[in-house]
C-alpha cells in the first residue's frame, strides 16, 4: 500500500530525514516510535505532503510522486486523496457541530451531495461512539470526544491510509483509552494505518510492525514482540530502557 524510497527532508541546513526506505502492506497497523527530534512526525507529514520532501519517491496504492523535481499542485492534490491525517490537536472548526465538522470535507473538498454526506457522517460518529453528540459544538465536548470527531472526519474522506500524529498526547490520561479503542477497532477492521505515538502499550498490543527512528534514520523495525522483547540495536534498547523507567510501557 505504501512504498518509500530514499526519502530525505531538509529544513535549511538541517537534514531531518536521511534516506528512509520502507514498505507498508495493505491492512497493516504500522507504529512509529522514537525520541523527540528523531524525525518521526516529519516523516508522517511527508506521507501526505504536508511537508514537501527534499528528495525521494513515495507511492500510496497507484499514486506515486518523485520529489526530485517540482510536483504540480494537481498531482499533490490527487496524492493527498489517498490518505487522511488525525492530528495531535483536534483542529475542529469551533463554529460547526460535530456533524458539520465531519461533513465539511466530503461536501466542500470532494463535492459530495449534502444528504449523502450527512448520512455518512452520522454513521461515522456512531462508529466512534458519538452518535448522541452529533449536534454539539467542540466546546461542549471533552478532549477525547473531540479527537474521536477528528477520526470520524478523517474517515469521512474514505482514505486508503490513515495517518495518526501523536493522537493522544494532548489528552488527559483518563481520556486516552477511548481514543485508543477507536484506533484498535480500525486496526482490527483492516484499515492501513501509520501511527506516530508515545503510547507503548498501544504499539505493543495493536501494531503489526513497529519502527524505531532516531536521528532521521530507521534504526530498527520488526514485530512488536521482537522490538519490545528482543531489540537487536543498542540504541533501541537504550530508548526502551528509559521508557520502562518512566512506566510508559
Amino acid at each position: 500500500m505504501i512504498t518509500i524510497k530514499n526519502l530525505h527532508k531538509k529544513f535549511g541546513d538541517l537534514e531531518v530525514l536521511k534516506g528512509i526506505d520502507l514498505e507498508v502492506k495493505k491492512g497493516q497497523a504500522f507504529v512509529v516510535i522514537g525520541p523527540s527530534g528523531s524525525g518521526k512526525t516529519t516523516f508522517l507529514r511527508c506521507l501526505n505532503i504536508l511537508e514537501t520532501p527534499s528528495a525521494g519517491v513515495i507511492s500510496i496504492d497507484e499514486q506515486s510522486v518523485d520529489f526530485a523535481k517540482p510536483v504540480p499542485k494537481k498531482k499533490v492534490n490527487a496524492f493527498r486523496k489517498q490518505s487522511a491525517m488525525v492530528f495531535q490537536h483536534y483542529n475542529l472548526f469551533p463554529h460547526m457541530t460535530a456533524l458539520e465538522n465531519v461533513m465539511e470535507g466530503p461536501v466542500t473538498v470532494q463535492g459530495q451531495d449534502k444528504a449523502a454526506a450527512r448520512k455518512k457522517a452520522e454513521q461515522l460518529l456512531a462508529k466512534v461512539g458519538l452518535g448522541d453528540k452529533v449536534n454539539e459544538y467542540p466546546f461542549q465536548l471533552s478532549g477525547g470526544q473531540q479527537q474521536r470527531v477528528g477520526i470520524a472526519r478523517a474517515l469521512a474522506l474514505e482514505p486508503k491510509v490513515m495517518l495518526f500524529d501523536e493522537p493522544t498526547s494532548a489528552l488527559d490520561p483518563e481520556l486516552v483509552g477511548e481514543v485508543l479503542q477507536v484506533m484498535k477497532d480500525l486496526a482490527s477492521e483492516g484499515m492501513t494505518m501509520v501511527v506516530v505515538t508515545h503510547e507503548m502499550r498501544f504499539a505493543k498490543g495493536v501494531a503489526d510492525e513497529v519502527l524505531f527512528m532516531d536521528g532521521g534514520h530507521i534504526i530498527e523495525r520488526g514485530k512488536p514482540e521482537d522490538i519490545f522483547g528482543h531489540p537487536k540495536e543498542a540504541r533501541t534498547q537504550q530508548f526502551l530502557n528509559l521508557i520502562q523507567k518512566t512506566d510508559v510501557i
